[in-house]
């Protein structure tokens, strides 16, 4: 319903709209709605027109907790409380509130909505008209905009062209108000078909069967008021195995879609020990809302035994930002500057083609050291190409410590932004699927392309393992290296071994045991200070590449040549590069067990179990031999277990249960030896 205009005071108009026409835009002293949704959906239609984003203020009831009187005042309206120094902030917010006073006061009236006061007054710039889509609340959805969409939408037509269609509708996209990721949410939304129940029953039978085979399979649902499916992850046990060794870096992927339901695939992927992507999970989401963001990233903890990754990439999106912030709170939070880079190349097509431009937008990415030595590089690229105006570099610069090098060196990030990790990813399920696969197929493929790609690490390992690469030079650290790396991370450490030879090297400082160099490469100017003690051969370079990488640098490996050591020092081989990187894996689990918690204690002893013997049953699987070996070895072991008074007294335990056998019964050793002593 439209406000009605009762009596407006003409000594209280909007000073934007002096020029003597009506606009229902227009809010006057007098206009009457009549609810609360009502009286924000007008004020929220105003700011926009004008150019800022509301929320809502004081609210004054009556004695029987009824609202007698609401405000609605500019998002900039009051000033941050003082912060807390001694608390520990996870999250770095921006401030954004300037105390103005703008507002729209309603009094209310037996059910009527009417102003009574207006502050049209802003002590700050107001969004242009190319800027609106961006305030806050006004990336709210009315139901007018969402009838429009959903009645174009129905006969077949895009996002895109639906956000024309209701521009044109709402007189120019700057009145829309809205973006286009929320006109693809709410159509997500509001699909009455979703996932159909046969589609969805068909999943669900998929993931018991694989639970059957797979004791650690894990899957989970969530579904909407009706009872339909809307959000979807799932993953296998190996990717519980990988995420224990490798989970240390996630990259997100929220980009790809390709199914009948047009719903997004979000894939969680990490890096092995041969620098290969890694599939940790994979889900379906109906939309990119904060919402189903976050209950991904929660089920995603849960199925990975609460551990939280240090690093994760994502791309650029407030929706996840907030998902990982509640959920990942000891999470660094890290855009994908690949994925920067290509939406660069679109927002910034003019310039980018600049070589000049390109350069200097790749040494904000990954060529400054310090936070100071970043700000002097992004001004100058500013005011070199008058760039001051422009929106999205001003918000790429809102969220730097996300993605500049500068500001994450101290952060282990597997060195993983150097790479087109995503994409190719991306490429991996562009393989498997089309825009008509229904889900069940799309898991179908998905598992056969993971069983291949596993198959690939297993051969790398078998091949690392007995095919040693021919040293360049004879050298006892790099005999070293050879015995611990595999060849893809060799290469890395031996590229950085042989470029010592262009590094220059000048002691600064000797406190007895502690020695500071000063390194220069040939033909570079940066200088790096390193840090070697001769008592613990501790090393510190300012580059931070061990740090951020987990692998030596060439100015720490020259401090070492310089001291004589002819080994890696132990504290600097980081176990997930080398060729013992899935041995040993202690179960990672954040819940105390007490010792009369038998289930849990199973379920752990299992998972210790899968660790052990994943590898064996992999590389036994090669050969017709390598398969009798394991097998005659398990039957030995079955035979052993026969004979263990401990596992007997168990199994008699479970037998003794009156009621239905609980899950443990299920587990695959406790079955075995149930079927073979049922058997005798």
């Amino acid at each position: 319903m439209r406000p009605t205009l009762l009596s407006p005071n003409r000594n209280n108009e909007d000073p934007t709209e002096m020029n003597g026409e009506e606009d229902e835009g227009v809010s006057k002293i007098g206009m009457q709605v009549h609810s609360d949704a009502e009286a924000y959906s007008f004020c929220n239609v105003y700011a926009l027109r004008k150019g800022f984003s509301i929320r809502k203020g004081h609210v004054r009831r009556d004695s029987s907790n009824n609202i007698r009187q609401r405000d609605f005042v500019c998002s900039k309206e009051g000033f941050q409380r003082d912060e807390d120094l001694s608390e520990v902030k996870n999250i770095n917010r921006i401030d954004r509130r300037t105390g103005c006073k703008a507002l729209i006061r309603f009094n209310v009236k037996d059910g009527i909505w009417t102003i009574s006061h207006i502050n049209y007054n802003h002590n700050h710039e107001l969004a242009k008209p190319e800027e609106r889509d961006l305030l806050r609340s006004c990336q709210k959805i009315s139901h007018v905009l969402g009838g429009m969409r959903s009645s174009k939408a129905h006969v077949g037509i895009g996002p895109t062209q639906l956000d024309f269609h209701v521009a044109n509708g709402m007189g120019g996209v700057e009145n829309v108000g809205d973006t286009k990721k929320n006109t693809t949410n709410y159509l997500q939304r509001s699909n009455d078909g979703m996932i159909e129940a046969d589609d969805a029953q068909s999943l669900l039978n998929h993931c018991k069967s694989k639970q059957s085979e797979d004791p650690n399979f894990f899957y989970s649902i969530q579904v909407d008021q009706y009872g339909r499916m809307t959000n979807f992850f799932w993953r296998d046990g190996r990717s519980k195995l990988d995420y224990d060794c490798f989970g240390d870096v996630v990259c997100f992927d929220t980009t790809f879609r390709a199914n009948k339901y047009n719903m997004i695939c979000a894939p969680l992927v990490g890096v092995n020990h041969h620098w290969k992507n890694v599939l940790f999970g994979c889900a379906f989401l109906l939309d990119e809302s904060t919402e189903s963001f976050t209950w991904l990233l929660l089920t995603f903890l849960e199925s990975m035994g609460n551990k939280q990754p240090k690093t994760i990439f994502t791309d650029e999106d407030d929706a996840i930002a907030n998902a990982i912030g509640n959920v990942f709170p000891q999470t660094h939070h890290r855009m994908c500057p690949w994925l920067i880079a290509k939406h660069a190349t679109k927002r910034l097509a003019r310039h980018y083609a600049h070589p000049e431009f390109k350069k200097l937008l790749d040494k904000c990415f990954h060529g400054c050291y310090s936070e100071a030595e970043f700000q002097v590089s992004w001004v100058d690229m500013i005011k070199k190409f008058n760039l001051e105006d422009h929106l999205w570099l001003r918000k790429l610069y809102s969220l730097r410590e996300k993605w500049c090098l500068a500001f994450n060196l101290k952060t282990f990030s597997a060195n993983i932004e150097s790479t087109q990790r995503i994409e190719n990813t991306k490429h991996f399920f562009y393989q498997i699927s089309t825009k008509t696969m229904d889900i069940i197929d799309f898991i179908y493929h998905c598992e056969k392309k993971t069983k291949r790609m596993r198959l690939v690490e297993l051969e790398e390992d078998y091949c690392c393992k007995y095919d040693v690469p021919r040293l360049k030079v004879s050298s006892g650290i790099l005999t070293h290296g050879v015995s611990v790396y595999f060849n893809k991370m060799f290469s890395f450490f031996e590229e950085e071994l042989m470029s010592c030879i262009g590094v220059r090297m000048k002691e600064v400082s000797n406190d007895g045991d502690l020695h500071i160099y000063e390194a220069i490469e040939e033909g570079q100017g940066r200088v790096y200070t390193v840090q070697f003690s001769s008592l613990t051969s501790d090393v510190s370079c300012c580059c931070k590449l061990f740090e951020s990488m987990g692998m030596l640098c060439r100015h720490a490996l020259k401090a070492f040549d310089l001291n004589n050591l002819t080994s890696i020092p132990l504290q600097y081989i980081l176990k997930r590069w080398t060729k013992d990187a899935k041995k040993g894996i202690s179960v990672s689990c954040d819940i105390s067990i007490s010792s009369g918690d038998e289930k849990s204690l199973q379920y752990l002893r299992l998972s210790k179990l899968m660790h052990e013997g994943n590898n064996v049953y992999n590389i036994a699987s090669l050969s017709d031999s390598g398969t009798k070996i394991v097998k005659d070895k398990l039957s030995e072991a079955m035979r052993l277990l026969e004979e263990d008074k401990e596992t007997i007294n168990m199994l008699e335990n479970l037998r003794k249960v009156d009621e239905q056998p609980s899950d443990e019964s299920d587990l695959p050793i406790v079955k075995a030896l149930n079927d073979k002593q049922m058997q005798d």
